[in-house]
């Protein structure tokens, strides 16, 4: 048989999933072949893009290089602009170059719809790609910069003034997102908040009309709370270069106008053979084929399908997007090897709109009885999602990136956990702190280092059976001259104290209280590890690494009732030098960046985005 060519059309949500759930379905089928083609190198995270737009996270946080997605993978990435597609003679025709396939998935995704709106095109900023959010960007820290150089207080105005049109999603997020950024925006280049001036805009009579009231009355709430006027029933007749009409009776003044009021399908779409409803959605059967096309499949926001005992199409929104992907690729596999097919029948569980990076909103669950949450379970919520999803795409690689740039690299406070877990302090301030717990636990192990040489049978680092080992604090520094020199021991709970004890019998003695091999080999270990990671400290060598075993070891003497107030600091010391404080002054500087690029150029972890 001729191998069978599956060609993905888009990069968006649906056409990744699509093609990752391929390509393990058939990675062991020589006789098939995936293609994914895009006109762009990288897959962007379209729901993401309003935190670029208002500088809440960096450019490169809403983007996923495709090479990196897929590497090790059986699928062949292709970068060309799709023209037009020949049904007949199965062909895809692109500006580089011509594509055959078997069988075809378009994932094109959609753009931005302006209703016929005079001068909405020609003068509003759209958020529908990384471009657009890098522009409107740009473009509000330059309205800033002219404003504070601005003396005309009209043209001061104008510039302070910014529009958003489209009470959906999208609308509320970025409204959401710049109304906490002008905060900082204002006090940077020594603007009055007050005159700055934030609106959102809708024909409809309420925003997020798909949600419950109340949360549609939380969500004003928090848009209120952070200066943004909302102007529902505001139907804009004209969007001018200078601001908007409203009603076709009132104008308001603004120089930036971005427009979310809706989407509709690629323009590619529009010329296609294809059977198409509102806003170019490609009507499909239930097996999510394109009617009359039987090899081509349609995924993600392209999809008109109204499911059984339903009155509405499937929504366009990501969770459609994995559910229909799943669906395709189960049932391309079930083509190509002449089984059944099975029917989408796709269980939605909500959606979670953000109002800025602290708050959200989520209604999910049961659609009939739906569980509201709004604040920090709702966003906790969001964030948990898209982990899930990043996790789908890009492994641990994309997860832990995402969490450095949501909590740990986040700009004045504009996170779920507000500022607590931002890395803004240097690490040099740590030093003097490494090379003293460096230097007492390299202290403590070379002081009992000789002992277990010249007799390792010799165990005065686990209290022997016929002593009460929680009495006193046994020296896991010099033995016999314990009490005198630590006196009493830290409190132990008595839970912590029963686990240590059956460890200790399980491992350490004997049935006759003597001690065991093993007790000789852990206290070995300990005071080689004493040495190690104490040396390793004070020269700055695997840091984070060095310092949670000192945490772990200090935590195995408390918890064996032999550790004295001491020990607190040396705990303390060693969970505040995880983070990394070799990476000044120590080895880790030079090292860590070579081993980093060495350990990322393996072809195992480059596959399953085993790096940062």
């Amino acid at each position: 048989m001729s191998k069978k060519k599956i060609v993905i059309l888009g990069a968006g949500y649906a056409g990744v999933l699509t093609a990752k759930k391929l390509a393990k379905k058939f990675k062991k089928n020589d006789e098939v072949s995936i293609t994914l083609i895009d006109k762009n190198p990288y897959h962007t995270l379209l729901t993401e893009l309003h935190e670029v737009a208002a500088s809440r996270v960096s450019e490169t946080a809403i983007r996923v290089d495709l090479k990196k997605i897929f590497y090790g993978r059986k699928v062949d990435l292709v970068m060309d602009y799709i023209e037009n597609i020949d049904f007949v003679s199965n062909k895809l025709l692109g500006k580089k170059d011509s594509y055959d396939f078997d069988y075809l998935v378009l994932g094109t995704g959609s753009k931005p719809t302006f209703y016929g709106c005079k001068g909405a095109e020609e003068n509003a900023f759209t958020l529908w790609s990384f471009e657009d959010a890098i522009k409107i960007k740009q473009h509000i820290i330059n309205s800033f910069i002219k404003a504070s150089e601005e003396i005309d207080s009209w043209e001061r105005r104008k510039f302070l003034s910014f529009i958003v049109i489209g009470c959906g999603y999208t609308g509320i997020e970025m409204a959401g997102e710049l109304g906490e950024w002008v905060d900082k925006l204002s006090e940077e280049y020594g603007i009055n908040r007050a005159e700055v001036k934030i609106y959102i805009m809708d024909l409809l009579p309420k925003i997020l009309p798909d949600l419950d009231e109340i949360l549609r009355e939380k969500t004003h709430k928090r848009l209120s709370k952070l200066g943004v006027d909302v102007l529902t029933e505001s139907n804009i007749t004209e969007v001018k270069e200078n601001g908007v009409m409203v009603n076709n009776e009132k104008f308001i003044d603004a120089n930036t106008i971005i427009w979310t009021a809706g989407i509709q399908g690629s323009d590619l779409l529009k010329n296609l053979d294809l059977e198409k409803k509102k806003n170019l959605r490609i009507e499909t059967d239930e097996f999510l084929r394109a009617k009359g096309k039987n090899n081509v499949f349609v995924v993600g926001d392209n999809i008109f399908f109204v499911p059984e005992n339903s009155n509405s199409p499937v929504p366009q929104m990501v969770e459609n997007a994995e559910h229909s992907s799943k669906l395709v690729a189960n049932n391309l596999k079930a083509m190509i090897l002449e089984k059944e097919l099975k029917s989408y029948e796709p269980k939605f569980h909500g959606v979670m709109v953000s109002v800025g990076g602290k708050y959200a909103v989520a209604q999910v669950g049961n659609p009939k009885r739906p569980l509201r949450l709004s604040g920090f379970f709702a966003m906790f919520i969001k964030h948990f999602v898209n982990i899930i999803y990043f996790i789908q795409i890009a492994g641990f690689n994309k997860a832990w990136n995402y969490l450095l740039d949501e909590f740990f690299r986040v700009p004045n406070r504009r996170s779920l956990v507000g500022g607590h877990f931002a890395k803004r302090s240097p690490n040099f301030w740590l030093l003097p702190l490494r090379v003293l717990i460096g230097w007492k636990w390299l202290q403590q192990g070379l002081d009992k280092i000789d002992s277990v040489i010249s007799n390792p049978s010799d165990i005065f680092l686990i209290p022997s059976k016929a002593v009460d080992a929680t009495s006193s604090a046994t020296d896991w520094g010099s033995g016999a001259e314990a009490a005198a020199e630590w006196g009493e021991a830290l409190y132990v709970p008595g839970w912590i104290e029963n686990i240590s004890e059956w460890f200790m019998d399980l491992v350490f003695y004997t049935a006759q209280g003597d001690f065991t091999t093993m007790a000789s080999v852990f206290q070995t270990v300990i005071v080689f590890a004493e040495v190690i990671f104490g040396a390793f400290l004070i020269i700055g060598l695997f840091t984070a690494f060095s310092s949670f075993a000192t945490v772990g070891m200090g935590l195995m003497i408390w918890a064996s009732g032999m550790a004295s107030l001491d020990m607190v600091w040396y705990l303390l010391g060693g969970i505040a030098l995880i983070g990394g404080s070799g990476s000044t002054f120590g080895v880790d500087y030079y090292l860590l960046p070579w081993l980093k690029s060495k350990w990322k150029n393996i072809k195992f972890v480059r596959k399953w985005y085993l790096y940062s």
